[in-house]
């Protein structure tokens, strides 16, 4: 079988949590297992009937040849013209409760006797999680979120080639939208058109945070930008799956001393945080050279700080910390860093009297340090030279 992932890095996983059997149920757990496989259809939704899009991928631990997926009636892989990964595949299913019904089956078949039994508790609705429970009483459930995300912490160069691409297509649609539109354009305008060029460029739009002017709200609206103002745009755009998000900065006119030094206090901190970045540096480094550089900005009262792990998920593994806005444990702040891993760092402030800024990149770890992803346009960018063009 060519299984597309490492199913021994997997087994020793799902062995330290003493799992034998895994159900994963999330679509972007299920697209890693499956290699990049996503069913377009159920993308953007789930709910269909009177149920929802549940697809189920089985995983007896050490027994890949006993794997098994179970998919929507609507799927295109089947049997027939399935590679090989996993071995057995069922394409029979509209709801929670038939995909559910397949997955117990085939384990019972399989004559496993599961100590333990790993879900993916966020990801798998109640109906059914009763039917497993009922039918393995006995038989202790956990989550196994974390060992999937551990799984996935070290992008394949397949991977990191998905993300270069959502950085640098989001960063350029950017620096389009922010040359095409000038004074009078309003902030929805700019929404839409960002909406535009990253579908342009293969990404799917997924949201953009913008300000224009003094305002320090992000939610889309007829906020009008006018001549010698800032704007944001902070958006996450994807390709197959894999998180573009990055923030960049725009002024219509040319940007004042103030403003110069402004942003330029802001990439202090961002700077300060990739340095300590490369393998073996713990990944409590990043987060401690980003906070003691803001700790000694002029407008730190006003700023905030923070970097996380990237990839199929917004704040995955690595976890630098759990004293950020989304709360989890920061379970890799004293675990060292590896080759491979990609991280998002964001500096914002929200100065009272010129408005929102902020910087977001995104930062691979390289054998030898870092390399940004999506790196340009990441000063002042002077906006409407292309308005009206």
């Amino acid at each position: 079988m060519n299984i597309p992932f490492d199913a021994g890095e997997l087994d020793r996983l799902m062995e330290a949590e003493g799992i034998d059997l895994l159900l994963a149920t999330s679509k972007h757990n299920v697209q890693y297992l499956l290699g990049g496989y996503r069913f377009f259809f159920f993308d953007y939704m789930d709910a269909i009937g009177l149920s929802r899009y549940l697809p189920i991928l089985v995983y007896p631990r050490g027994r890949p040849n006993d794997a098994a997926y179970f998919a929507n009636s609507m799927e295109p892989i089947r049997p027939e013209n399935n590679a090989g990964w996993p071995p057995r595949v069922s394409a029979e299913n509209w709801g929670t409760r038939d995909s559910m019904g397949q997955a117990i089956a085939h384990v019972e078949k399989l004559g496993v006797a599961p100590r333990k039994i790993g879900i993916e508790a966020g990801f798998l609705p109640v109906d059914a999680f009763k039917m497993l429970e009922a039918r393995f009483g006995n038989t202790r459930i956990d989550d196994a979120v974390v060992v999937l995300e551990r799984l996935r912490a070290v992008k394949t160069l397949e991977e990191i080639a998905h993300l270069r691409r959502a950085s640098e297509g989001v960063v350029e649609s950017m620096l389009t939208v922010f040359a095409a539109h000038g004074p009078g354009t309003k902030k929805s305008e700019l929404i839409h058109a960002l909406r535009l060029e990253e579908t342009k460029r293969g990404l799917t739009f997924e949201y953009c945070l913008s300000t224009v002017g003094r305002s320090l709200n992000r939610s889309p609206s007829d906020d009008v930008w006018n001549e010698g103002e800032i704007a944001s745009l902070d958006s996450g755009g994807n390709y197959k799956g894999y998180i573009g998000d990055l923030c960049r900065m725009a002024v219509l006119g040319a940007p004042d001393s103030e403003l110069q030094d402004l942003l330029a206090e802001v990439d202090s901190v961002q700077q300060a945080a990739r340095k300590p970045i490369r393998p073996g540096a713990k990944g409590g480094d990043i987060i401690a050279a980003g906070a003691a550089v803001l700790d000694e900005c002029p407008h730190k009262e006003v700023m905030r700080y923070v970097a996380h792990g990237m990839g199929l998920v917004s704040h995955e593994a690595p976890r630098l910390t759990s004293r950020g806005d989304v709360p989890y444990p920061g379970n890799d702040a004293d675990k060292p860093l590896q080759e491979g891993m990609v991280v998002s760092v964001e500096t914002t402030m929200q100065h009272p009297g010129r408005g929102f800024i902020k910087l977001e990149d995104t930062v691979l770890v390289t054998a030898d340090g870092w390399e940004g992803l999506g790196d340009d346009g990441r000063g002042w960018t002077i906006a409407g030279t292309r308005a009206g063009g």
